[in-house]
């Protein structure tokens, strides 16, 4: 055990965050915090990071390890590189290099002195001996001394991978997302979601005992998250995680810590599993919630009517059921899943069947060329996912739909009787001054007070909040404002660029509840693999300045993506280098390829039909010898009998042809 809470406990005020909690990390073990937004997970964090202090209960670390915590958000503003920035973790490493360095100059002199003197460079005690003194034997000694300490130093530098310092900041640059240009880029003239990639590439570097990330995937694209994937489930320490990256959860983690009003319940296994047990616990929470609630209203009854008989017996006998209700350990009720945020998406009217048509669309900023000749079209109930890197012109396509941007070149038609609703991830469309109920009656000024009220409480606005100025709003409360305006437009096609940034994952599972039952189409920019698999009918990946499409979900997606990447968006290097010729080469043996594959198909089809003709021969085989008159003729038995073991053996060898076949 490398990290132990006990009956850990804080509050603010009347609030309470943590109460009692309880749980533990196991050295190399990969584990997340989950929970609604406000549950308290950034302050757990921070506690066990020793930014605050628990009011009761003890955080304890083994003695001697490394605790690293990334932030969600990041003021650094050092004058260095990135670069530099990152070899600043190195410090001792490259310290030691240079003492490296060092030593071997000098062993370098201690050997041109020795040969200009005639002799070798172990030669220093019969050099001593001529000299009849001890100075150079004061040399031997020192170089004896050096090359020891030169060894040590030098095991040491190799044993921590010293050697591959420079390979290994590029690698993890570049695994989050910069470029060979953006490593002589000064740290203080980056984003602040530029900074937060710096940072936890520092910690990744660091190499900590125990890593703690506070919504580490906010910032990065997909390629990015998957590679921090990779390198979290080959990280050798002891990893604790929050985020609503189900997906990313999915892959990373092994253990859900669950904050759920102020108590810290532990489940084994990935998110998808706890949310399982969670499921399955809830019920039988409820359960034994509502039965004990209804024996106690019926023993209250009883009590009442024994009462009411108003006879000594009859008292004494509801005194007495009134003493074992008081004995009762009354079950604490079941948090509510978020039953009262309601989202549904209902269009004024159906649009027609085609409702974007995009051609030969291109937009590129100086030096900088986005997209070209890119064309697409969506028709009327499909939900369409755009997925791509950071910087690929994502947003741009939604915003030249939308008229926020002009393209450079092509064009774009928009259906019959298609109404757009848009959320920008940014919230630009909001009113930062306005108030949340002005900026819902100033765009619907026919709606009354009860209206806007229910419909902002319908978004978790309640009370005074409608008061609240835009600007002093989170991020997830700016993001289900934004949508409860969505909402009222009742648009037939909604045009999202990441709907789910800033949501919590219960908030995440409504919107994608409300975008499944959606009559209209959507088409949407998201980096949330998990929400895109729920919601996408088709995706749309923009790479290589190119659309590939994908009719399916991000399942599917990930099925075909080296396949159709290969096929319809190659890189710049194999368009040039592939000619002519080449093109003729490589469809003969994508030919041959799917000419292979059909014969493999129809021998496993024909495999799976023998198989099944084989199986029930066999299972008759068995009912003919359960009957009498069959068991009792002894040629007759012996025949089945040798019949079935021929079967058997058949499918001995099916069995493995199909399973050779399938793979």
């Amino acid at each position: 055990m490398i990290l132990s809470c006990q009956n850990i406990s804080k509050a603010f005020g009347t609030d309470v965050i943590v109460s009692d909690a309880s749980f533990h990390l196991e050295e190399r073990e990969k584990a997340a915090i989950v929970g609604i937004n406000g549950a308290g997970k950034t302050t757990l964090l921070r506690m066990i990071a020793g930014e605050l202090d628990p009011d009761d209960g003890s955080i304890s670390i083994t003695r001697g390890k490394k605790l690293g915590y990334l932030r969600q958000h990041q003021d650094v503003n050092s004058t260095a590189t990135i670069y530099e920035e990152m070899l600043k973790v190195k410090k001792d490493l490259l310290q030691m290099e240079q003492s490296l360095r060092e030593m071997e100059t000098r062993m370098r002199a201690f050997s041109e002195n020795s040969r200009g003197n005639g002799m070798a460079a172990g030669g220093f005690a019969a050099t001593a001996s001529e000299a009849g003194g001890s100075a150079t034997n004061g040399s031997a000694d020192e170089y004896t001394q050096l090359m020891e300490r030169y060894n040590r130093v030098s095991t040491e530098f190799e044993n921590r991978n010293g050697y591959a310092i420079q390979s290994e900041v590029t690698g993890v640059l570049k695994g989050l997302g910069f470029t060979e240009e953006d490593f002589e880029r000064p740290v203080c003239t980056l984003s602040g979601g530029q900074k937060t990639r710096v940072a936890l590439g520092r910690l990744l570097l660091d190499e900590p005992d125990v890593l703690l990330l506070d919504e580490p995937t906010n910032h990065l694209d997909m390629s990015s998250i998957a590679w921090l994937e990779g390198y979290l489930q080959n990280y050798g320490k002891a990893v604790l995680i929050v985020a609503h990256d189900r997906y990313f959860l999915n892959r990373v983690a092994t253990k859900i810590f669950e904050l759920d009003n102020g108590h810290v319940t532990t489940f084994e296994g990935d998110y998808s599993a706890y949310s399982q047990k969670k499921a399955q616990m809830r019920e039988i929470q409820w359960k034994a919630y509502l039965n004990q609630q209804q024996e106690i209203r019926h023993q209250e009854a009883v009590i009442a009517k024994l009462k009411s008989f108003n006879r000594e017996k009859s008292i004494k006998r509801a005194e007495s059921r009134e003493k074992m209700l008081d004995k009762i350990e009354v079950l604490e009720k079941p948090s509510e899943i978020r039953s009262d945020m309601h989202l549904r998406f209902s269009p004024r009217e159906p649009s027609g069947n085609d409702v974007l048509q995009v051609r030969h669309l291109a937009k590129a900023w100086p030096g900088n060329l986005l997209f070209s000749d890119l064309n697409f079209e969506i028709r009327r109930g499909e939900r369409v996912a755009v997925i791509g890197d950071n910087g690929t012109g994502k947003t741009t396509i939604l915003k030249i739909i939308n008229g926020l941007e002009a393209a450079d070149a092509g064009a774009f038609t928009i259906g019959s009787r298609v109404q757009i609703g848009y959320y920008d991830q940014e919230h630009q469309l909001l009113h930062m001054e306005k108030t949340l109920f002005e900026e819902i009656s100033d765009v619907y000024p026919d709606m009354t007070e009860t209206e806007i009220r229910s419909v902002l409480a319908s978004f978790l606005f309640t009370g005074d909040d409608v008061y609240k100025r835009v600007s002093d709003l989170s991020g997830g409360e700016r993001g289900r404002l934004a949508l409860s305006r969505l909402m009222l437009s009742n648009a037939n096609f909604l045009i999202l660029d990441e709907p789910t940034n800033h949501l919590d994952i219960i908030s995440k599972e409504i919107l994608e509840e409300a975008l499944r039952n959606y009559t209209g189409t959507v088409l949407y920019v998201s980096h949330d693999r998990y929400f895109i698999n729920q919601t996408a009918t088709r995706i749309l990946e923009l790479k290589n300045r190119a659309l590939i499409n994908y009719l399916g979900n991000y399942d599917y997606y990930l099925e075909k993506t080296e396949e159709l990447t290969r096929l319809y968006a190659p890189a710049s290097s194999e368009k040039e280098s592939a000619g002519p010729s080449a093109s003729k080469e490589e469809r003969a043996r994508r030919k041959e390829e799917l000419s292979q594959k059909r014969r493999q198909q129809n021998e496993l089809k024909r495999t799976e039909e023998r198989i099944q003709a084989l199986e029930e021969r066999d299972r008759e085989i068995d009912a003919l010898l359960a009957d009498e008159a069959v068991f009792t003729d002894v040629a007759r038995c012996m025949e089945l009998t040798n019949e079935k073991a021929s079967v058997s053996e058949e499918l001995e060898t099916l069995y493995e042809k199909w399973e050779q076949l399938a793979e």
